[in-house]
């Protein structure tokens, strides 16, 4: 089953293509590494389904998935020094797109469950800008989850973590993965997690070099390139 279909993509920047004639998808359960050098496109490619930046050609297709019901956990997060939210406030704070006025008891207790279920609830009430970079990072994505129960967005997830939060957290990526059933879409330069986690490879360099299983993708020329870089 099919959530979100990209046809013929083109993101153009002062006329040149950042992406090109781009077609791929997100089926239920997958678990897609997109791979690519600095520049090929791969944050744009994002960006422009998340509707953060106008396509200039082709179509993108949602299927029993609204726009406002993807996860997304972007490259960088900027927040003043002195932000003064706690924990549960942040991850609260991914219903916004969902919610009036006020949040509700139901929305509250989703962030408790997804707070424990990330080994987060301990430190609900703790300032957020207290936390080491690791800690904050499981956080924001306990706030993307807060914004879909089907497909997760994430841009360079790990970049700056240390190597035992960035094994947590890709263990915690895969884990929603089988257990939960969401679809993880990740933009990544780790070749290596992606050979232990990702079903699929998404390659590209503007224009789609390899899309497939990643079974397929590991006996391709693309991969021979990046394994060796």
């Amino acid at each position: 089953m099919n959530l979100i279909s990209c046809k013929n993509l083109t993101v153009n920047y002062d006329k040149e293509a950042a992406v090109e004639n781009l077609s791929f998808s997100v089926s239920f359960k997958d678990y897609i590494f997109i791979l690519g050098e600095n520049g090929s496109g791969k944050s744009t490619l994002l960006k422009t389904i998340l509707n953060l930046k106008k396509k200039s050609k082709g179509e993108i297709f949602f299927e029993n998935l609204k726009r406002n019901e993807i996860g997304y956990l972007p490259q960088r997060i900027t927040l003043k020094k002195d932000f003064p939210s706690t924990v549960f406030e942040i991850v609260l704070s991914g219903f916004v797109s969902c919610c009036s006025l006020f949040y509700s008891k139901k929305q509250k207790l989703k962030v408790l469950q997804i707070l424990k279920s990330l080994k987060l609830e301990n430190i609900k009430n703790v300032s957020f800008k207290e936390l080491s970079k690791g800690q904050q990072q499981k956080v924001l994505l306990a706030r993307a989850l807060c914004a879909t129960k089907k497909v997760l967005f994430l841009d360079e997830p790990c970049a700056n973590l240390d190597p035992v939060f960035t094994k947590e957290f890709y263990s915690l990526i895969k884990k929603l993965n089988e257990e939960k059933n969401v679809a993880i879409v990740m933009v990544s330069h780790d070749i290596e997690a992606a050979i232990l986690n990702a079903k699929k490879i998404l390659h590209i360099k503007k224009k789609v070099l390899f899309f497939g299983e990643i079974q397929d993708y590991l006996k391709s020329e693309f991969a021979k390139v990046f394994l060796r870089k």
